[in-house]
């Protein structure tokens, strides 16, 4: 029987998403598409604007990751504006990332992920969140609380407010960094660093209990996308893109970024306002265009990650890919991100002793003497691309945004039909654990479907399970 399945309330992704499950005569599921059913604006009322103006408007795009849409659109305009910006900026904006990855991977972690990792995938939703975490484990919620903070208070004393600074600014920055913020700085790292060893610990120690969901929850070949340094090395704000298969050979060592669009392209469906980009030379609807981008991602293309602690970490995760390099379950997205707080607590330490944060030059100018601004970065979920096209006079023509979230669109949507024919097929009825499932399938991404599309408010997760003719039978919605 044909069923539609809403879920009520849609809990901890940001944006409206719907997922609709199709199954076939037999009732096995036959596909599953995750909608996401809000418009994008951005690219279109942005035309007309002076090109500096762009880091300001784009970083509303987002509340949560607004550092990132800010130095990617600072890096395109750099490109407009043809200069390098001064090494004092270059780590201003390096420490800002790194805070800014801190606040947000706590956030996905502790207050998204962790209620479903130790309250159960099969939990009530009511009690399934930060409030029921406070309950049951009351301490490491307060730490993941204060965590995320730090990452915050970083951004707050380089910018001046924790949320949509006006700080990076075509050139350079602002502002530096006071020598009293530098400080308090290395005062609050102690507490970072134990809190991320408490959520490695304790993730590992769990992983037992989790061992079909990491061969069921996004575990499939796929390319993967990231940037590196030039010696292969983790790069967060600046690098060559690497593309990577799953069996950990290297189709791209390292491509400048204005030249991205020779290995991915976009496509559009009717049923998504979310586009589907895809890896150019395998095509668009094929598994050889399929990729990822984001923590996992990242871990698998780079060669080392560059930090004591955080190469640690990534010697141990390979070990969970066959042939101890290549992860390919996206279950193990929740691992990468503890390593990459470790990284940004370890690259916060050594910028802090930089002299460079607190003087020197912070901005080099230049009008609109190049055509085209490309600025690609690492967001905390996935890769992302400004790219700006201006007429003489700095006016913008043309934008295209593709952010982390529309990156992994194809690979969301190839989560959740591997989730649903794991645990549906041959069910006679929809459980709240069933419906669970589903939802963390897709917060293995850490999704952003306001960055994506962006619109605004409190945004339910609605699922339908329709039959072979596509009627719909049962629906249920969580607002």
């Amino acid at each position: 029987m044909a069923q539609t399945i809403s879920i009520d309330p849609v809990t901890r992704i940001e944006g409206h998403g719907k997922i609709r499950i199709q199954l076939d005569d037999a009732g096995q599921v036959a596909d599953a598409k995750f909608h996401v059913v809000e418009f994008r604006g951005f690219e279109k009322f942005c035309v007309g604007r002076t090109y500096p103006e762009m880091p300001g408007i784009t970083m509303r795009i987002c509340g949560i990751c607004p550092i990132s849409h800010m130095l990617a659109s600072a890096k395109a305009c750099d490109a407009i504006a043809g200069v390098r910006i001064p090494p004092a900026a270059n780590k201003l904006r390096r420490l800002i990332n790194h805070a800014q990855y801190t606040q947000s991977h706590a956030l996905s972690f502790f207050h998204l992920s962790a209620p479903d990792l130790l309250l159960g995938m099969e939990s009530e939703p009511a009690t399934r969140n930060v409030v029921g975490l406070i309950l049951k484990a009351p301490d490491l919620a307060r730490k993941g609380i204060r965590l995320r903070q730090f990452g915050q208070e970083i951004i707050r004393m380089i910018g001046t407010k924790s949320v949509h600074p006006a700080w990076a600014v075509p050139g350079g920055v602002r502002e530096a960094l006071s020598a009293e913020n530098v400080q308090k700085i290395k005062a609050m790292l102690p507490e970072a660093f134990q809190t991320t060893e408490i959520a490695l610990d304790l993730l590992k120690d769990n992983y037992d209990k989790f061992s079909a969901e990491v061969k069921t929850y996004g575990d499939f070949p796929s390319k993967f996308i990231g940037l590196v340094t030039p010696e292969g090395g983790l790069e967060h704000y600046d690098g060559l893109l690497r593309v990577m298969d799953s069996d950990g050979r290297i189709i791209e060592p390292g491509l400048h970024n204005d030249r991205y669009r020779e290995i991915i392209a976009e496509a559009v469906e009717d049923w998504s306002y979310l586009k589907f980009p895809y890896y150019k030379p395998g095509g668009y609807g094929t598994d050889a265009g399929l990729y990822r981008v984001g923590p996992l991602a990242r871990l698998n293309i780079c060669d080392f990650a560059g930090t004591p602690r955080a190469d640690r970490e990534l010697r141990q995760f390979r070990r969970l890919g066959d042939g101890g390099r290549v992860v390919t379950s996206s279950f193990h997205s929740h691992y990468a991100r503890l390593i990459e707080i470790m990284f940004s607590l370890e690259k916060i330490a050594e910028l802090v002793e930089d002299p460079d944060l607190i003087g020197g030059r912070l901005r080099h100018y230049g009008g609109a003497n190049e055509e085209k601004g490309v600025g690609i970065m690492e967001a905390p979920r996935g890769t992302l691309f400004h790219e700006y096209d201006v007429d003489e006079d700095g006016i913008i023509k043309k934008v295209n945004l593709i952010v982390a979230t529309g990156n992994n669109n194809q690979a969301m949507n190839k989560t959740v039909l591997q989730i649903a024919r794991a645990y549906m097929n041959g069910k006679k009825e929809i459980t709240e654990g069933l419906m669970n499932r589903v939802e963390h399938g897709i917060r293995l991404y850490d999704p952003c479907l306001s960055c994506s599309t962006h619109a605004v408010g409190q945004m339910p997760l609605h699922i339908q399970l329709v039959d072979s003719k596509g009627e719909l039978v049962e629906e249920r919605v969580r607002d």
